[in-house]
């Protein structure tokens, strides 16, 4: 089946359909990891999404159990040079376009990726929807143009646990995992060192004190970290809890951190999305797994008690803070990685030692 890629600013990419045929509706970003395609997919971080994929050829490995980072794909879409019909058997799962299908999320193949990238890094992250209709274009830019984006919605109510739930892995030490949108490594990551309660994203500060819990990590998640539902949940809970626990933050995470001691975050022109970032951190260079379209405003920091002390190699963005006082410390790109490197995997043992009052 034809289809077409429109974007708001009246650019059209036509392709053809594969995965489930359906329309989609979101903003386009692009991911430039080279693999790791179906952890991206079911990263919850990428919800109200429209994922390009920058390398020429997706599918070529199949899709496997144990790749997922959810239970589902998140993201809205997904577009592509190319997909593989027939992948290697190494893992013996299903295709890319079995994948989707199953998960009822559309795909867009035969795309020129490379201009699209182009077309994104020169203007920023656009709205864009797939479609089948040739006569729907201008229609469909019409309505684009005064939809508002979907990182406005709350995204993060749609990816969070409903309930909470507990891990006992016999450790000597229980933190809390605030679920904003959590990559299932992380939680694995976290339950190599720790008994763990996970959270609802609303759940109030004094539900979470009461449980026991000796710190908490900050889950990652999608959408904008100022939006009005998030600063009255986690970004206020996050406040109330400062002062009595240890508290790690990873990617909205890190945002929400910075916000609930009264700094700002604002919107990247693109973002950084894939599994080969640069970050600067204690006189070494990391590669590190990203997935994010906000960052924290240097500027902001001033008299908050945090102390921006890891940055982007490339644009020089805020990658990961400290508290000057408090045993706080974030990360906006994904330690757990997977996809991408395990440079930075020691900060779960990190988390640990300021638990134990090791480490500052």
């Amino acid at each position: 089946m034809k289809s077409y890629l429109v974007l708001e600013d009246g650019a059209v990419y036509p392709g053809h359909s594969f995965g489930f045929e359906s329309e989609a509706v979101g903003e386009v970003v692009f991911c430039t990891g080279m693999s790791g395609y179906q952890e991206s997919l079911t990263d919850p971080s990428y919800k109200g999404q429209i994922l390009v994929m920058t390398f020429p050829t997706i599918g070529n490995y199949g899709t496997a159990e144990g790749f997922s980072q959810s239970d589902s794909v998140h993201c809205r879409a997904v577009v592509v040079r190319e997909h593989t019909v027939h992948p290697s058997d190494s893992y013996r799962g299903k295709t890319i376009d079995e994948f989707l299908i199953e998960n009822r999320v559309p795909g867009i193949s035969g795309v020129d990726t490379r201009d699209l990238v182009i077309r994104i890094r020169e203007h920023g992250t656009l709205k864009g929807a797939i479609i089948h209709d040739q006569d729907a274009i201008q229609e469909t830019i019409s309505k684009l143009r005064s939809m508002p984006a979907p990182s406005e919605s709350d995204l993060v109510s749609e990816v969070s646990c409903t309930e909470i739930q507990r891990f006992d892995e016999g450790k000597e030490y229980t933190v809390g995992l605030l679920d904003c949108g959590e990559k299932s490594r992380i939680l694995k990551n976290l339950r190599e060192h720790f008994n763990v309660i996970m959270f609802p994203y609303d759940t109030p500060s004094d539900v979470i004190s009461d449980s026991g819990i000796q710190g908490i990590l900050i889950s990652n998640g999608p959408g904008d970290p100022s939006h009005p539902n998030i600063l009255k949940g986690p970004v206020r809970t996050v406040s109330d809890l400062s002062s009595s626990m240890p508290i790690m933050g990873i990617c909205l995470g890190n945002q929400i951190t910075a916000l609930a001691f009264g700094g700002n975050t604002y919107k990247m022109k693109f973002g950084h999305r894939g599994c080969n970032q640069p970050v600067s951190y204690d006189g070494r260079i990391y590669i590190t797994s990203q997935n994010h379209g906000f960052a924290v405003d240097e500027n902001s920091l001033e008299g908050t008690g945090l102390i921006a002390d890891q940055f982007n190699s490339n644009d020089k963005s805020i990658e990961g803070m400290k508290h000057r006082d408090l045993p706080i410390f974030t990360s906006q790109y994904h330690p757990e990685a997977h996809p991408g490197p395990d440079d930075t995997s020691f900060l779960f043992s990190r988390f640990l030692n300021v638990i134990k009052g090791e480490y500052r």
